[in-house]
């Protein structure tokens, strides 16, 4: 755990937040993870709320309504792993150097209102790598944070009975390649960066630090680690 998490951990706040910092996990074991979490906070609804930190081996998501015009590749003819999941948006990328936030929470200890959430979730990414030296925009009708007109923070999520699922992914120090075979988010018209192309040396353990710093004054939590065992699923 980051000393930044465990200086806040010792911090009085509203409520707890569990926190497990899950290292590189397949996207389907996390997707579980996530579903699990989530039918528990439905059915106890004062279980503590769960972030989840994490990176993947590399994976193409599309969102549950996400066309196929944005993908450049034939779905019938790759060895790449794909999966339609229930959250907004169209098709991403997630690989080694992305930093993955899976925020399982119950909305009705924050308030009851996407647009607030989604807002919140840009705000973690943009208070967490301004701590490097970077300033992060917001554009108007677009949901995401960019870096010098590059976009280094993707946003897509699901809520059920104001239960949240899904989250924010930011661009570290991955491979990019990965993202040359979609139009990430379906926007063609803004090219895609990560920290690294103004940090060289950053890397996603320096990144998971500040992101749980954020989220935890964003939300106004208290983290406390975590791990999910298999009486949890």
């Amino acid at each position: 755990m980051s000393p930044l998490v465990e200086q806040r951990v010792n911090q009085p706040s509203s409520h707890i937040c569990w926190l497990w910092e899950a290292g590189l996990v397949p996207y389907k074991t996390a997707w579980e993870w996530q579903r699990s979490h989530l039918n528990r906070l439905i059915r106890q609804p004062d279980s503590p709320d769960l972030l989840i930190l994490l990176e993947h081996p590399p994976v193409y998501t599309l969102g549950q309504g996400a066309t196929l015009d944005f993908v450049k590749f034939d779905l019938e003819r790759t060895d790449a792993e794909i999966h339609r999941v229930e959250r907004g948006g169209e098709v991403t990328y997630h690989g080694p150097g992305q930093l993955v936030g899976y925020p399982i929470l119950n909305l009705r200890r924050y308030r009851q209102d996407l647009h607030w959430y989604l807002r919140q979730l840009e705000e973690v990414v943009i208070r967490a790598i301004a701590s490097f030296g970077l300033a992060g925009d917001r554009i108007d009708g677009l949901t995401g944070v960019w870096v010098g007109g590059r976009k280094v923070g993707a946003i897509g999520v699901k809520v059920s009975r104001w239960v949240t699922m899904h989250g924010f992914s930011l661009n570290v120090c991955p491979e990019m390649r990965g993202f040359g075979a979609i139009v990430p988010c379906g926007i063609g018209d803004r090219p895609v960066g990560c920290l690294a192309d103004w940090i060289p040396e950053i890397t996603v353990a320096e990144v998971q630090g500040a992101i749980a710093q954020s989220f935890a004054e964003v939300f106004e939590v208290t983290l406390q680690p975590y791990c999910i065992t298999v009486n949890d699923l």
